[in-house]
């Protein structure tokens, strides 16, 4: 029988991480527009709000029914806004691993979104779903997206080299695919000890602008 995830909302002292709904719909085309978004992910470009409603009614829903992951709106608990996702993929069930992933809409970058969100996840995986491993993997030059990793405890395992594909403007104002390496990264219940008391020495999760 495949094991799947709940229907869960997770609650941080900012943050509600909830299932995706129709209501989204708008901010997440406009989220996933965005030009940092579209060099980093394989997301479509353009991406449209059908695009969207496809992705919440249909895609979202699948890769949990399957057991393969969970895609979660990061919300603004006092405004409810969506400010970002984060999504669990190729999860493996018999050895309690999952791969983790965030993007931050550019409207909420600069506010620590991602580690408070990708932190709350793994607290949740480790504790209710006795999960023993998250991975992540960043593209070689995504800083930001590494600092987040690094905070929330992670520790760097190696280099899959030229294993990445990211997206570059060319002159004439199209993509075109450029390969680099993926840093590989791990946390287990172990490493987060400390972790939210290392964020919150940082003044509330405001370091630095992560968004992916």
């Amino acid at each position: 029988m495949t094991s799947t995830f709940p229907n869960i909302s997770i609650s941080t002292e900012r943050l509600v991480l909830r299932p995706l709904d129709e209501d989204d719909v708008p901010a997440l085309a406009e989220m996933m527009n965005d030009e940092q978004v579209a060099a980093w992910t394989d997301v479509p470009q353009p991406f449209t709000e059908a695009g969207a409603r496809t992705w919440i009614g249909e895609y979202a829903p699948t890769e949990r029914e399957a057991g393969r992951g969970l895609d979660l709106a990061v919300t603004e608990f006092l405004t409810q806004r969506l400010v970002g996702i984060v999504q669990l993929g190729k999860t493996n069930w018999h050895i309690r691993s999952t791969e983790l992933s965030y993007v931050i809409a550019p409207w909420a970058r600069g506010e620590g979104y991602a580690s408070e969100a990708a932190l709350a996840t793994a607290q949740w995986l480790f504790g209710d779903q006795k999960f023993e491993r998250i991975e992540l993997r960043t593209a070689a030059d995504n800083t930001a997206s590494q600092q987040v990793a690094q905070k929330i405890g992670c520790i760097s395992e190696g280099v899959l080299r030229n294993a990445c594909i990211v997206h570059v403007r060319t002159d004439d104002g199209t993509w075109t695919d450029a390969r680099t390496d993926f840093i590989v990264w791990s946390l287990l219940p172990e490493d987060l000890e400390g972790a939210g008391e290392q964020l919150a020495d940082t003044g509330g999760f405001t370091s630095y602008a992560d968004w992916n």
